[in-house]
């Protein structure tokens, strides 16, 4: 029995669960769950591998919220000798297909990051061994055709490897979907990170020196003490920064940052001349939501990068998806062409990150 594989954050198997069963009945495809909890990881098994194959080639991995990264799997799982593991597994794959990359991966745990040193070492010899034997190409570029595919050898332990694929069109760029970012060390806080992974995730790069540039405006509401702020100041902008609580002194005498001391739901801008709007306060989801869109409709912002907090019980997917279909209604009776993603980003916590983008302007 085939089965799709998906890494979430830990914690979060059933929200990952529940959103690829629904998401694969809307094409059509059904199976049953299997999640490892606190694992980050949930098995959706399939009939065959024929839907598998057509719900990943159908459903874009951007319109999943919880998922990282996903992946087909090839057989069952891989027991591991002490020696030739390489050799076992290159038997294991056989000729079914030709991969242009390979990502070895493990769980984002404690257990799983205790594997990396071994997958690390295995790596380097397992990648030669299926360049050598025609399994793997030559040479991994990153600018695959459509029918590219890449091969994933997700290490459980030791001794034991699941073997499978992804298309290279609709999977991650990121192993296990997770960017490696480095904390800049003049931002005033952590967030930036979650901002800055957000404008990696949802931006294309070929966009960036149009929708990511200086001489933008934008809109940081809940600001303090800046960790958003930074991101837009490091990128040329000039920043309104709404908060009553102070703002890093390291931005302010930057020159492109005016700290307003007022409440973020209660702001607005004098003049519609805010490219970007982002928000990262702790507030109600629902709230926060209509705010957003309430932006949009009256035109102060063309971009908007905002979190969703979410509670620590059940029914998060469904409080999610509440608050997607809001923005939804409120931009529709307006008549505002939209575009809108979410995602649980790696850098996210208790919260969705959503990006949303006017495309007409009325």
């Amino acid at each position: 029995m085939t089965a799709i594989v998906l890494y979430c954050r830990p914690g979060f198997e059933k929200e990952c669960g529940a959103e690829i069963q629904e998401k694969a009945s809307w094409n059509e495809v059904y199976g049953f769950l299997k999640l490892s909890k606190n694992e980050g990881l949930v098995q959706f098994h399939l009939h065959d591998e024929s839907q598998a194959q057509r719900l990943m080639q159908k459903l874009p991995l951007t319109r999943l919220i919880f998922a990282r990264e996903w992946f087909a799997t090839l057989d069952d799982a891989v027991e591991l000798p002490e020696y030739n593991r390489v050799e076992v597994i290159s038997e294991a794959l056989g000729e079914r297909f030709h991969y242009q990359e390979l990502r070895v991966e493990t769980v984002d745990t404690n257990d799983g990051k205790a594997l990396s040193k071994f997958c690390r070492k295995l790596s380097v010899p397992l990648r030669q061994y299926l360049r050598k034997s025609g399994v793997l190409a030559k040479k991994e570029s990153g600018n695959y055709s459509d029918n590219a595919i890449v091969l994933h050898a997700l290490f459980l332990s030791g001794q034991q490897v699941q073997l499978g694929y992804s298309f290279a069109r609709n999977t991650s760029e990121h192993v296990m979907g997770i960017p490696r970012l480095k904390f800049p060390n003049a931002s005033p806080s952590r967030s930036t990170l979650k901002l800055d992974e957000a404008f990696l995730h949802f931006i294309p790069k070929s966009d960036w020196d149009t929708r990511l540039t200086s001489g933008l405006n934008a809109v940081d509401l809940g600001s303090a003490p800046g960790g958003w702020t930074y991101q837009l100041v490091r990128r040329g902008m000039m920043v309104k920064a709404v908060d009553n609580g102070p703002m890093a002194e390291s931005l302010m005498e930057t020159g492109q940052v005016k700290h307003y001391e007022q409440d973020g739901f209660k702001f607005r801008p004098h003049r519609k001349n805010n490219y970007w709007l982002v928000c990262d306060m702790i507030e109600n989801p629902t709230k926060v939501a209509k705010l957003m869109a309430s932006w949009m409709i009256d035109g102060d912002c063309k971009e908007a990068m905002f979190n969703l907090k979410l509670p620590p019980s059940a029914g998060r997917y469904q409080l999610v998806m509440k608050n997607l279909q809001t923005i939804k209604d409120l931009l529709s009776d307006n008549n505002i062409r939209y575009e809108m993603y979410a995602k649980h980003l790696y850098y996210d916590r208790e919260e969705v990150t959503v990006h949303l983008r006017v495309l007409e302007n009325r």
